[in-house]
């Protein structure tokens, strides 16, 4: 009874690295910028080590056959937060003042998961939230092995100048959802969230300072400036939270590497990003989902924010700006990551120019050098989909197929 019962829960299981090398024989390979019929995919010791038709494969290397599919570099989700969860279950407030941080780590446990499942190898997630810095804690277990979840590039706390962000409205000083500093204190924080274990250094340049308030800049761009150098220094990229044109301006000058959100960008600002090469994460699926908690059916015509959110990123794509993918997912469910992608095409990119967004347009713009493409000495993150993405982009919300790091984690049933 009890060698049954464990040989049925080694089944469920990862597949361990093999020992020996894994030749792979899709359909076709989306290299990360090119799709090839007829290639195949040579993995062996957690890397890819050639890529191509009719590869030679040593005697001893497994064999998997992926008729009908595509393969492609794991999905890089852009801006997540694994400590949240959908606000139609729970607002935001709610989360930050009433859930532990043992409650919160439990979910993103699962989050994690989940977003592995969906492709999602590797995922930027800025800010816990108001959850200290678990977020370290959390790659550090999945990188030991100890739960399954994506490779994570994490910003702890994230930092706010003092008073602009939330919760607010209380009577008494209540827990704030992210560090708060300016001025000089701001580069201590830098610093500090560096020492804590951050991997990019992620700033809200704008933010309400009071409810049904819009937007306003919050940091001047000296500050930027200076939080910047004290990141870049440490070699740590910057990300900032810039709805107003305003806030991006700054913090395209300021010499950030991607901003976040970017929905009241016009012309003139787009057109100093793509100058500056600053990336923009457009988070179009966050806007959609929350339009949806508020009672959008999907019908057109959308709500007006929803709307914004359309054109203003059609304007940045006319402008040349370096696009990421990244939903801010957490707003909406994990492990619907793709939700994103989908709405990039609707407002206008193309299917191929999406699938490089998620692979090796993120990659290039995090710094990501070992990941992001289908190409030797790369890791072999690795997921297909059935058909073929580039006609039927759909095809990413059904990932078949996960390997990380050379380990099969999830196959067809």
């Amino acid at each position: 009874m009890i060698r049954h019962f464990l040989t049925a829960l080694l089944a469920l299981l990862p597949l361990p690295a093999s020992a020996r090398p894994v030749l792979i024989t899709p359909d076709r390979v989306w290299d990360g910028e090119a799709m090839h019929s007829g290639w195949q995919v040579l993995v062996d010791g957690g890397r890819i080590v050639a890529v191509g038709p009719n590869l030679t494969a040593p005697a001893s290397a497994q064999r998997l056959a992926l008729s009908g599919q595509t393969l492609l570099p794991g999905f890089i989700e852009g801006h997540s937060h694994l400590l949240l969860h959908p606000y139609n279950e729970t607002p935001w407030d709610d989360q930050v003042l009433k859930e532990s941080e043992a409650y919160r780590v439990a979910r993103a446990v699962v989050h994690a998961e989940a977003t592995l499942m969906a492709g999602f190898t590797t995922v930027r997630d800025l800010g816990s939230e108001g959850a200290g810095n678990a977020d370290v804690g959390l790659k550090r277990a999945i990188d030991d092995g100890v739960v399954p979840g994506p490779r994570m590039i994490v910003a702890t706390r994230a930092i706010v100048a003092p008073g602009s962000y939330g919760p607010k409205g209380f009577a008494a000083d209540v827990p704030q959802g992210a560090e708060e500093a300016d001025g000089p204190r701001l580069v201590e924080a830098v610093r500090r969230q560096i020492g804590a274990g951050a991997d990019v250094v992620k700033l809200y340049g704008d933010y309400r300072w009071r409810p049904g308030e819009g937007s306003r800049p919050t940091f001047s761009q000296a500050e930027i400036a200076a939080a910047v150098a004290a990141a870049h220094d440490a070699g740590r990229q910057v990300a900032v939270h810039a709805i107003t044109p305003q806030a991006m301006r700054r913090a395209s000058e300021a010499g950030v590497d991607v901003i976040e959100h970017g929905s009241e960008g016009d012309a003139a600002t787009f057109a100093l990003m793509a100058k500056n090469k600053t990336a923009l994460c457009p988070t179009l699926a966050a806007g959609d989902a929350i339009a949806g908690y508020r009672g959008w059916t999907g019908a057109e015509p959308a709500p007006a924010a929803v709307l914004q959110d359309r054109a203003t990123f059609a304007l940045a794509l006319k402008a040349g700006v370096p696009m990421c993918m990244g939903g801010d997912v957490g707003v909406f469910a994990h492990g619907t990551n793709a939700r994103e992608m989908l709405l990039m095409a609707k407002a206008g990119m193309s299917n191929t120019a999406v699938l490089i967004a998620a692979t090796a347009g993120n990659a290039r713009y995090f710094g990501l050098t070992d990941r992001g493409r289908i190409a030797p000495g790369l890791l072999a993150d690795l997921v297909a989909v059935p058909g073929d993405p580039a006609a039927d982009l759909a095809a990413v919300t059904r990932v078949t197929f996960v390997m990380k790091g050379g380990v099969v984690v999830k196959t067809a049933p």
